[in-house]
C-alpha cells in the first residue's frame, strides 16, 4: 500500500489554502472535511458528486473541503469487479481517511426483479457490515445513506406488476430506518426525481424520457435533481446573493452575501457588487436541462440570486453586468425580483469555468486510480507508484486553480432605460 502522504495529496493541496471558514444557514460540510462518494455506476458517472462539489466550492468559496469519487459500476454492497467490499472500503474510502462519506447502493442489489426477501437479506446485512466496517475503522466518520436513485417507470411502462422502482423504494426505506438506528445521514434521491419525471411527461412526453435515457443512469439534468437533493439533506443554503434597490432613494435596502456600493442614477442605475458566492452552472439552452428545471424546484431551492429594484420610472430596462447585456425586463418584472442565476451573467461563466475544473481533476483521479491503482495494482510494478504520485501531484494543481478559479470578483451592474 502506498504511503498516507502520497495518498493524501490532494487533501493537503485544498488544505495549504488560505482561508477563513464559514458556513451558512447550520451547512453540515465545515472546514477541512474530507469527502468520499461512495456507490455504483451511478455515482462513477460523476455528475451527481461533480454538481455537489462545485456546489460547495462555489457557494463556500472560503470553505476548504475536498473530495473523492469512488463509484465501480456493477457495485453492490458485497463489492463487484474491482473487489470485494473489504478491498474496496481499505483501498477506496479508508486511505483517503475521511471525515465525510456517502453510499449510494441498491440499484443492482436489488437485481432488476421484483421484490425478493432472501436478495434484500444480502442486501441489508451487507449494508450492515459496511456500516460496522466504518464505525471500527473510523469512528468520527459522519456518513449519509443516500436512498437509491430511481428506475424510470413513470416515463415508459413498467416491465413488471408494480414495476422496479417500487423495490427500490422499498431498499430506501430501509435505509431510512437504518440510517436512525446508526445515527447516520439519509437523502432521498428518488422521490424528487419521480416528481420531476412525472411532471416534465405531463409537459413533454418524449423529451422526458431522456432524463434517464436507459431507465437506470440519469443524465446531466436528473443528476443535478439528485446533487439537489443530496446537498439539501446538508442544509445547503438556497441564496446565492439577494439584492434589493430603491431607485427612488437611491440606495439598497437588502443585500445579503453581497455588499452594494457606488450605486448611482441618471436614465437608470448602476452600481458595484462584492459577492461572496458563486450561482450554479446550468445550462438553460439544452432541452432536457430546460424541461427538467422548469419541472423541478432546483433553482428556489438551491440557485436562488434574485435582484429587485423598485422605484423605476421607466417601461423596460436592459441589465448590463461587466458591459454584458444578460436580459431586458419590464419595471414589473424587476420590481417583483429576477433571478439571475438563470440568466447567461459573468458569474454563471465563472462557475463554468470552475465546474469544468471539478470535472477535470476528478478525471484525472478516476484514471490513476481505475488504471494505475486497480488495474495494474496486482503487477507491482516498480515505475507505479512513481507515476500515481506524479498524477496526485498534478491532481493537487487542478485543485488548486478550482479554488482560485471560484473566488467571486466585482462585477458592475447596468440597469438602463430603453
Amino acid at each position: 500500500m502506498r504511503s498516507l502522504k502520497v495518498v493524501l495529496t490532494v487533501w493537503l493541496a485544498c488544505l495549504s489554502l488560505t482561508a477563513v471558514a464559514w458556513a451558512q444557514g447550520g451547512f453540515s460540510l465545515t472546514e477541512g472535511d474530507r469527502v468520499v462518494f461512495y456507490g455504483d455506476s451511478i455515482t462513477e458517472q460523476r455528475l451527481y458528486t461533480t454538481y455537489a462539489e462545485t456546489y460547495v466550492v462555489t457557494r463556500f468559496p472560503q470553505l476548504n473541503v475536498c473530495f473523492v469519487h469512488s463509484g465501480v459500476g456493477g457495485d453492490r454492497v458485497t463489492g463487484g469487479w474491482a473487489g470485494p467490499i473489504d478491498l474496496r472500503l481499505t483501498r477506496d474510502v479508508f486511505a483517503y481517511k475521511p471525515t465525510v462519506m456517502t453510499i449510494m447502493l441498491g440499484m443492482n442489489d436489488g437485481s432488476y426483479r421484483a421484490f425478493d426477501e432472501k436478495i434484500f437479506e444480502t442486501y441489508s446485512t451487507g449494508f450492515q457490515h459496511i456500516l460496522d466496517s466504518l464505525h471500527k475503522t473510523l469512528p468520527d466518520l459522519r456518513i449519509t445513506l443516500i436512498q437509491p436513485s430511481p428506475f424510470d417507470d413513470v416515463t415508459r411502462a413498467p416491465s413488471f406488476e408494480g414495476g422496479y422502482n417500487a423495490v427500490l423504494v422499498r431498499y430506501g426505506q430501509f435505509l431510512k430506518e437504518l440510517a436512525q438506528k446508526e445515527n447516520c445521514g439519509v437523502a432521498d434521491l428518488n422521490t424528487s426525481v419521480v416528481a420531476a419525471l412525472e411532471k416534465a411527461k405531463a409537459a413533454d412526453a418524449a423529451t422526458a424520457q431522456k432524463i434517464i435515457a436507459d431507465r437506470v443512469h440519469p443524465g446531466a439534468s436528473g443528476h443535478l435533481l439528485m446533487a439537489e437533493a443530496l446537498l439539501r439533506s446538508w442544509n445547503a443554503p438556497a441564496t446565492v446573493t439577494a439584492v434589493q434597490i430603491d431607485a427612488t432613494a437611491g440606495k439598497a435596502v437588502r443585500a445579503e452575501n453581497t455588499a452594494v456600493a457606488d450605486l448611482k442614477a441618471s436614465d437608470g442605475l448602476s452600481w458595484t457588487q462584492n459577492d461572496k458566492s458563486l450561482p450554479m452552472p446550468v445550462d438553460m439552452k439544452d432541452v432536457v436541462m430546460a424541461l427538467t428545471m422548469r419541472s423541478s424546484d432546483f433553482f428556489e431551492a438551491l440557485d436562488w440570486q434574485p435582484l429587485k429594484v423598485t422605484g423605476l420610472k421607466g417601461q423596460q430596462y436592459v441589465l448590463k453586468i461587466d458591459g454584458e447585456e444578460v436580459g431586458t425586463f419590464s419595471a414589473k418584472q424587476l420590481e417583483q425580483g429576477v433571478n439571475l442565476a438563470e440568466l447567461p451573467t459573468p458569474m454563471v461563466k465563472q462557475a463554468w469555468a470552475v465546474h469544468d475544473l471539478t470535472v477535470k481533476h476528478n478525471n484525472l483521479h478516476a484514471a490513476r486510480w481505475r488504471e494505475l491503482q486497480v488495474s495494474l495494482g496486482p503487477l507491482s510494478l516498480p515505475h507505479a507508484p512513481q507515476a500515481i504520485d506524479a498524477m496526485d501531484n498534478v491532481e493537487a494543481d487542478l485543485v488548486m486553480l478550482q479554488r482560485q478559479a471560484a473566488q467571486p470578483k466585482a462585477r458592475r451592474y447596468e440597469l438602463l432605460a430603453q
